[in-house]
């Protein structure tokens, strides 16, 4: 059985790794029962077998850059886990902006005139910044552990998700900008065989279905985020030396 020591050994050793904690709080479980089991096995020593779980780890603490999400190298391992959720995200995000692109097209063809395409357009665009603050508001309590600077042991993220909650506030500021423009390029295009801006049309599709999947992403991740930090709650109550 291992200690209260030993077992906080190796989360110092995780966090030392740049590891976030979800990630760790996997990877732990992993290590700790190799360690065990190799103190079974072979009779060693607790410092010995985390020794030698530590250097059957070592290609996977190998840090490599994921230049899309962090500035800084990241452990190999963690761009693996990372890299599989942030794509099977990005999937959700971009088909369902697919979604509201064809709904705002549809839009068009039940409009009677530009002015009531341009209450729908600017209504489905509110939509999203509603959903942005009703996820702030909703979940106010724990709005400090949604901060990209709130740290465990002021050291690592406490979640994967926890680094794209700026975007949040850039996908607002963006989505504010597209609601105040009224789409009148689209629905011209459309509706009235208007052919001669078409790169506006373009801007006028694109931009806001860019801007709605990327919302859609942030708002994934900030749930994401949130369920993440409810399986930590013991890491949630903290201690001076864990600030």
């Amino acid at each position: 059985m291992m200690t209260t020591a030993q077992e906080n050994n190796v989360t110092d050793y995780l966090v030392s790794k740049n590891l976030s904690l979800d990630i760790q709080v996997e990877i732990k479980d992993h290590m700790i029962n190799q360690i065990m089991d190799l103190q079974l096995e072979e009779n060693l020593s607790f410092e010995d077998a985390f020794s030698r779980v530590k250097a059957s780890w070592k290609d996977e603490f190998t840090t490599t850059s994921y230049w899309m999400f962090f500035r800084e190298p990241i452990p190999l391992i963690a761009k693996k886990v990372i890299r599989e959720k942030y794509n099977r995200l990005l999937k959700k995000s971009f088909f369902t902006g697919l979604l509201f692109l064809g709904v705002n097209i549809l839009l068009i063809y039940l409009s009677s005139n530009a002015n009531t395409y341009s209450l729908f357009f600017k209504g489905l665009n509110g939509m999203f910044l509603l959903a942005l603050g009703a996820a702030w508001i909703l979940n106010f309590k724990i709005r400090k552990y949604m901060k990209p600077d709130f740290k465990y042991k002021g050291k690592c993220l406490y979640t994967m998700y926890q680094q794209n909650m700026g975007l949040m506030f850039l996908c607002a500021l963006s989505m504010f900008q597209v609601m105040m423009k009224n789409g009148h390029y689209a629905y011209q295009f459309f509706k009235e065989q208007d052919h001669a801006a078409g790169f506006m049309v373009m801007i006028t599709l694109l931009l806001p279905f860019l801007l709605q999947t990327g919302t859609i992403f942030t708002l994934l991740n900030f749930y994401e985020h949130k369920k993440s930090l409810l399986k930590m709650k013991d890491y949630l109550t903290l201690t001076p030396d864990r600030q």
